[in-house]
């Protein structure tokens, strides 16, 4: 489990500085260009598009995982529009948390 933690830990420190980056070069333009991308109907499209049913799951996971609560709601659009900025904090989070227990990590309090 230290082993995925620490790669959760390196993941969310590489996305927010390459992030930080492209922000400071192009802007925050992001939906233009990733739809138009997807519209042009080539290879970055397709990986958007690619990506966008990960972005889907993985909201979708979130809110599931929080039962559908306001709260499993709010992080599941976060999860959506946060990517793995989102996600790889989340579960770093949640494997803290749940003492590494991975069974609760995925199902979250099911009784």
């Amino acid at each position: 489990m230290k082993a995925f933690q620490l790669l959760l830990f390196i993941i969310l420190i590489a996305i927010i500085g390459y992030t930080v980056v492209t922000v400071s070069r192009h802007g925050l333009n992001l939906l233009p260009v990733f739809f138009g991308d997807i519209a042009k109907m080539g290879w970055p499209g397709q990986f958007n598009f690619d990506f966008l049913g990960f972005l889907i799951l993985s909201g979708l996971w979130t809110a599931w995982r929080e039962k559908f609560s306001p709260k499993g709601l709010v992080l599941g659009i976060f999860a959506f529009f946060g990517g793995i900025l989102f996600l790889s904090a989340y579960l770093l989070y949640l494997s803290f948390k749940t003492n590494s227990d991975m069974k609760k990590i995925m199902l979250g309090e099911r009784n």
